[in-house]
C-alpha cells in the first residue's frame, strides 16, 4: 500500500508536468483542415509515373551478367558489405 505523502507528491509532479506541457505548447487554433485533401490526392494519382532511366537498367544488366558469369564474386562482395 502506498503512503499518502508519496501519492500526493506523485500527483503534484504530474500536475507540474501537465502545466509545463500546456505552457510549452500553444493551443490549436484550427484543429480541422481548411480544405479537402481528396482533389489533391486524385491529381497526384493522375500524374505520370516516375520513369527509370536507361542507365539504371544497364547497370542492373551488368550486375546480373557479372553474377551469372562470375558466381564466386557473390560471397566476396557479401563479405565486404
Amino acid at each position: 500500500m502506498k503512503h499518502p505523502a508519496k501519492n500526493w507528491s506523485e500527483k503534484g509532479e504530474f500536475a507540474l508536468f501537465r502545466e509545463t506541457v500546456r505552457d510549452a505548447m500553444p493551443p490549436l487554433g484550427q484543429p480541422e483542415l481548411g480544405r479537402d485533401l481528396w482533389p489533391d490526392m486524385l491529381r497526384r494519382l493522375e500524374r505520370p509515373q516516375i520513369r527509370v532511366p536507361w542507365f539504371d537498367w544497364a547497370l542492373l544488366a551488368v550486375s546480373a551478367a557479372t553474377a551469372i558469369f562470375f558466381p564466386a564474386l557473390i560471397p566476396a562482395l557479401l563479405y565486404h558489405m
